[in-house]
């Protein structure tokens, strides 16, 4: 059986022997329950659980910029969501200036959405088509009764200047319709920083935009960074703009965060096999450089029946016999053999393990029974000749022996782990490939 990952221990360390952070993250889960099939949502029964956020720890210091980096679905926009308030947590902990937000309710969490607020990835989507620009970023003022009118009329005005929207009276009695992507993003800043937060939290924000504005939008969030104290969780799948604009870059994978560090450390030596693929991913505009080859098979798993172990296991090529093999791992390995054989081959391999559904179901332990009046040793054979086409297949290293019963063959696989978060070279990685400092050295 997996063992169970000690979270956030060199997190809480740190909170001890240094400043108050502005914003404490521990153990955060965000859980949505799964519904089924139409009779199955009728009756209100449950199938399953996405952990789209599953036992997240950080901090942030005032004035600094964290960056949260991870390909789509794995958890970064249900994260900023859920420290703005805007979903409900299942589990953890979320504390700003020391005072606990996770389990507070709208009514509560209202007062403190002056000092969090949130700047969305789609500035279309994020006004209101029918108000003008005065209307809409007059609308939090007036939710919130904080100015009367004629500091109302100033803080917008102000606002408007301060993200380069101006003359201002040319842009007061606009609609979003009559701006540019980058205007539109422009004016959902000036509404999000009219309250006067300190923490502002950025998902996607220059995504959606034209290439020729992303870095003017983002050296406007720096300039109103200095100019406002602001602090920034800054949310993007793209690691060159976290390079630009981050002090710290946290990666996450399928809910977790897998590697934790400054931006400088990050990009000089990233530790998680994930953090070197996102990073080889970044394109090159040299046309004279090949494209990397080690970037990771296949496509981030289900949240709802995530991995065993290390959840980046299936897809790590660093991956060793504790990441947590099973025998969807093998399921998949013979589906990928199956792409590269002959038709004649894959018909009469096929014909001898059947459909595969025996390997499912996640476990130590994987059962093929033979199909269509073969026997174990076809069985054995179809594996052996999988092995061969490919001896270096991380897979084979999780897998302690085979056996038979005469009417089945198994498959037994080292017991997994689940990698918590450990230092590192001056960053926090949870891979089994490092040891905790003080442990030994790491397994590179």
């Amino acid at each position: 059986m997996p063992t169970k990952r000690d979270t956030g221990s060199a997190l809480d360390r740190d909170a001890v022997n240094g400043p108050e952070p502005l914003l404490a993250v521990r153990d955060l889960e965000v859980h949505f329950a799964l519904q089924g099939n139409f009779v199955q949502r009728l009756l209100s029964r449950e199938t399953g659980t996405v952990k789209a956020v599953d036992g997240v720890s950080f901090d942030v210091q005032p004035g600094e910029v964290l960056a949260v980096v991870g390909e789509s679905g794995s958890g970064k926009t249900t994260l900023g969501r859920a420290l703005t308030g805007l979903v409900a947590t299942s589990d953890g902990s979320i504390r700003y200036r020391g005072q606990e937000v996770a389990d507070m309710s709208d009514r509560s969490f209202r007062p403190l959405r002056r000092k969090i607020q949130m700047v969305f990835q789609d500035p279309h989507a994020s006004l209101n088509p029918a108000m003008d620009l005065e209307t809409a970023l007059a609308h939090p003022l007036r939710i919130h009764g904080v100015a009367d009118r004629a500091e109302t009329h100033r803080l917008v005005r102000d606002a408007l200047e301060r993200v380069g929207l101006s003359p201002v009276e040319r842009f007061l009695g606009k609609l979003p319709g009559d701006l540019s992507g980058g205007q539109k993003q422009r004016a959902v800043i000036a509404r999000a920083i009219i309250l006067g937060p300190d923490l502002l939290v950025a998902d996607e924000p220059v995504s959606m935009l034209d290439m020729s504005v992303r870095a003017k939008i983002l050296q406007l969030m720096l300039d109103l960074k200095r100019d406002l104290d602001l602090t920034y969780v800054y949310i993007t799948h793209d690691l060159a703009t976290a390079k630009f604009f981050c002090d710290r870059v946290a990666i996450m994978y399928l809910g977790r965060v897998v590697e934790i560090g400054p931006t400088s450390q990050i990009f000089a030596d990233p530790k998680h096999p994930y953090t070197r693929a996102l990073l080889a991913a970044i394109p090159d505009p040299d046309p004279e450089r090949s494209l990397p080859t080690d970037l990771p098979r296949g496509e981030i798993p289900d949240a709802a029946e995530p991995p065993s172990g290390c959840a980046f296991h299936p897809r790590c090529p660093a991956a060793f016999d504790r990441c947590g093999w099973e025998g969807r791992d093998l399921r998949s390995l013979l589906e990928s053999h199956w792409l590269t054989v002959d038709e004649e081959v894959y018909e009469r391999e096929r014909a001898v393990v059947g459909t595969l559904d025996e390997l499912s179901a996640p476990g130590a332990t994987a059962r093929i029974s033979p199909q269509g009046g073969h026997s174990v040793t076809d069985v054995r054979s179809v594996l052996d000749r999988v092995r061969a086409a490919d001896p270096d297949e991380p897979f084979w290293s999780g897998v302690t022996s085979i056996d038979d019963d005469g009417s089945a063959v198994t498959v037994h696989f080292a017991a997994g782990e689940d990698p918590a978060l450990r230092t590192s070279g001056g960053v926090e990685v949870a891979c089994l490939l490092y040891e905790p400092e003080g442990q030994g050295q790491d397994t590179r």
